[in-house]
């Protein structure tokens, strides 16, 4: 099971199920070693059989050979973390070089901010945005498009998850509770001068950290909050993953698909969802499109089309890097999110303590879905403005956009060219918030809010 194809919501590898016991982990890492030779093999050949100086490169054979040996290399090669590649961007018809830098660190997450080196201050306001990218199996370079897409107007930070795997058990444990601590923890340190973008998975653990702090009467409250293709309602057209993961129950999940981090990996004995486990789930979901991309990739290596061969390879570098989960977030998170449905039932704690979405009145709310998103169907995430009481209506905005599924939501060209300004127009009305926590700025006057969809 993996907690949405791109993060959202459960899906099964099989109705099936998959036995999972903790030696499954150890056959893994020792399937992953014994192959080792045959992939350094495979390479070696393919750069035999693309060599100019080989009289064979040039022929059909040739061609062949190097394309199989391409296509059996990926298939079974270990892809770590992607790289951000972000080292600049156009503001305002203007190249800006832009760092990397880490802000704040926890056992399993890092902040990251995308610093932008203007030489004057930009004439235009630039919006702080923090992008909570989900903890569900892939890693937040995922949300690179998201990044890009916001970054020539807006200051960005972005949540950066640690792979299970890599922690010490001596760090300790981590679960939906402690997620809600670091997103809290975070806007401390932002001071509220900030607006959250919560893409998929983080709709809910964001939503019940607002709650939390306007609760407590927090006034590091973020200006408002986007969430992007969440679970917020799964009661609400339910998907076949939704279903499958209430039908089982967490104690099913607990029992087949918890292992522990095997040796050398700092995280040994950790008990997780393994990341392997994840991509069978997400390559299973949609196994005839994954088979026909591989055959599409093989020919395209024949016949010399470099630029769709180019962009396979990005896709799926992307795609089969997988991270593990901590035991006891995924468990929690399947058990409050999609089992009980603790958020809109008003059931959901946060150490102990309600949730109460009622209590949130001066966060404004945009929510984002796809009219295809088979991960969280249509409507679920909307179903926050009903559960927001005490938030007024002209601080609630909903896009529902036409012709997207799930990875659509926050990457694209329709989510450049619709969703993005739409975002951007949102967050700029809302910029500004005066001593009695209404919007009113000179800015906030010059942008309409758009009409709900």
């Amino acid at each position: 099971m993996a907690i949405g194809e791109f993060g959202g919501a459960p899906s099964l590898p099989d109705e099936g199920g998959l036995l999972m016991s903790a030696p499954l982990y150890w056959f893994y890492e020792m399937s992953h070693a014994a192959l080792n030779p045959s992939r350094a093999f495979a390479d070696a050949t393919r750069i035999l059989f693309r060599n100019p100086l080989n009289p064979l490169a040039l022929t059909t054979f040739g061609k062949s050979v190097a394309a199989a040996c391409e296509v059996f290399e990926r298939a079974v090669r270990r892809y770590g973390r992607p790289e951000w590649g972000i080292e600049s961007t156009l503001v305002g018809g203007q190249r800006i070089p832009v760092n990397v830098e880490t802000l704040w660190e926890r056992p399993f997450c890092r902040l990251l901010h995308f610093a932008r080196v203007f030489d004057h201050a930009p004439l235009r306001p630039q919006p702080r945005l923090l992008i909570v990218a989900p903890l569900s199996g892939h890693y937040a370079t995922l949300l690179r498009g998201t990044v890009e897409a916001f970054l020539p107007s807006h200051d960005i930070y972005i949540t950066d998850w640690t792979d299970a795997r890599m922690v010490p058990v001596t760090e300790g444990r981590f679960d939906l509770d402690d997620y809600i601590d670091y997103v809290i923890s975070i806007l401390h340190l932002l001071r509220g001068d900030v607006h959250v973008i919560a893409v998929c998975q983080p709709s809910v653990p964001v939503l019940a950290a607002v709650a939390r702090m306007e609760a407590a009467e927090d006034p590091h409250v973020p200006r408002s909050m986007v969430l992007m293709g969440g679970p917020i309602d799964t009661r609400v057209n339910p998907t076949r993953v939704n279903l499958l993961a209430e039908a089982r129950g967490t104690a099913w999940f607990r029992r087949n698909v918890i292992t522990k981090v095997p040796f050398p990996h700092p995280g040994v004995t950790r008990d997780v969802y393994p990341g392997f486990l994840q991509l069978h789930g997400f390559v299973t979901m949609n196994l005839d499109r994954h088979i026909e991309a591989h055959h599409n990739l093989f020919h395209h290596l024949i016949q010399g089309d470099g630029d769709s061969a180019q962009k396979h390879r990005e896709f799926y570098d992307e795609y089969l890097a997988v991270m593990d989960l901590a035991a006891e977030f995924y468990l929690q998170t399947v058990e409050t999110v999609f089992v009980r449905h603790a958020l809109p039932e008003g059931a959901m704690t946060h150490r102990g303590r309600p949730v109460d979405l009622s209590k949130i009145r001066r966060v404004a709310l945009m929510t984002v879905e796809g009219e295809h998103d088979d991960i969280s169907g249509v409507g679920q995430t909307k179903a926050a403005h009903g559960l927001l009481s005490s938030l007024p209506d002209k601080l609630k905005t909903h896009w529902l956009q036409p012709g997207v599924g799930h990875y659509g939501v926050f990457n694209g060209s329709r989510f450049r060219a619709e969703i993005a300004p739409r975002i951007a127009d949102f967050v700029l009305t809302h910029n500004f918030r005066s001593a009695g926590d209404k919007v009113a700025s000179i800015e906030a006057k010059r942008v309409t809010p758009l009409d709900s969809n």
